[in-house]
């Protein structure tokens, strides 16, 4: 059930004290929405009759805001953003369908992307928006349906449907391998490692599950895959990397196994959306289609389903 309507001030009030608020200007906002400064100045003294609360101070030819006056523009530039996205996305698809799903950048770009038009053709009347997004967030507060989340089966306020496992292995270029002269596992201590932000203790237990004993690990910081394999490329040091998202690199030998030393990570990828969601249909066709894209891919890599 919708507010009360005193609580739900019109979209011109609203436009008129956020141009103000952002701009700092009775002048700019007016010259932004196309109106004089008499019809702004009256627009934000109705907003504020309105709400019964004070949200600029006014100082001669200036205004500023008061502090209730800064909270309400944050909240309200998000809001009207959103208004914007939503009928943004309506006129590209005015038949409605539209799913807006965040993706972690390397799986998005390697693995999810090429699989694509796959979906869009068999659900020609869905569009797909995809947003980056590299840790979880509140579905609450974002205008996004669904996400993929790799990690443990832990999103508060999401539910999860579980899409794949995935396997690393330690990976460089051809010539850094032969001048470091890696064979086994504890040689991997004396050469410069590349880690992923978002994993921080990932090369730990590559160690571990090889017998190796260690006491600290340093060395290059990457917020993606997609960087830190480049870097390997390009004779940086060893990445740690899923073989289903870099097999191209390794079968034409841009990367070769620094050691031959594969391991199953203990995280999992998921789609995540929350239970209000679960029923709308451009998702539903979605998550039908990528539990059959990865019970492929799961069976294509021999991991069990």
């Amino acid at each position: 059930m919708l507010p009360a309507r005193r609580f739900l001030p019109s979209l011109s009030l609203l436009a008129a004290f956020e141009a103000a608020a952002r701009t700092g200007s009775i002048t700019a906002a007016a010259r932004e929405l196309d109106l004089t400064q008499s019809a702004v100045s009256r627009q934000i003294k109705a907003l504020e009759d309105q709400l019964g609360v004070e949200l600029f101070l006014r100082e001669r030819q200036t205004i500023r805001l008061t502090v209730a006056g800064d909270g309400y523009a944050r909240e309200i530039r998000e809001a009207l953003r959103r208004i914007s996205s939503a009928s943004l996305n309506l006129r590209a698809n005015p038949h409605g369908g539209t799913l807006n799903l965040a993706v972690l950048p390397t799986f998005g770009a390697r693995w999810l992307a090429p699989r694509l038009a796959h979906f869009l053709a068999a659900n020609p009347g869905i569009t797909i928006n995809l947003i980056t997004r590299l840790s979880p967030f509140d579905f609450r507060l974002d205008s996004i349906d669904a996400a993929i989340h790799f990690g443990e089966p832990v999103w508060p306020g999401a539910e999860l449907a579980l899409l794949m496992g995935e396997t690393t292995v330690p990976a460089c270029s051809p010539a850094f391998k032969a001048a470091h002269g890696l064979e086994k596992p504890a040689d991997i201590l004396g050469v410069p490692l590349l880690h992923l932000t978002t994993r921080p203790d990932a090369w730990e237990k590559w160690l571990s599950a090889n017998g190796v004993a260690f006491e600290s690990i340093h060395g290059m910081l990457f917020d993606q895959f997609a960087a830190a394999s480049q870097a390997a490329i390009g004779g940086l040091g060893v990445a740690l990397l899923p073989i289903f998202l870099f097999r191209e690199e390794l079968a034409r030998g841009d990367l070769v196994p620094a050691i031959d030393r594969e391991v199953e990570s203990e995280g999992h990828y998921y789609l995540a959306f929350t239970r209000e969601r679960a029923a709308y249909p451009p998702l539903v066709a979605f998550r039908k289609w990528i539990l059959d894209e990865a019970a492929q891919e799961r069976s294509g890599s021999g991991e069990a389903g």
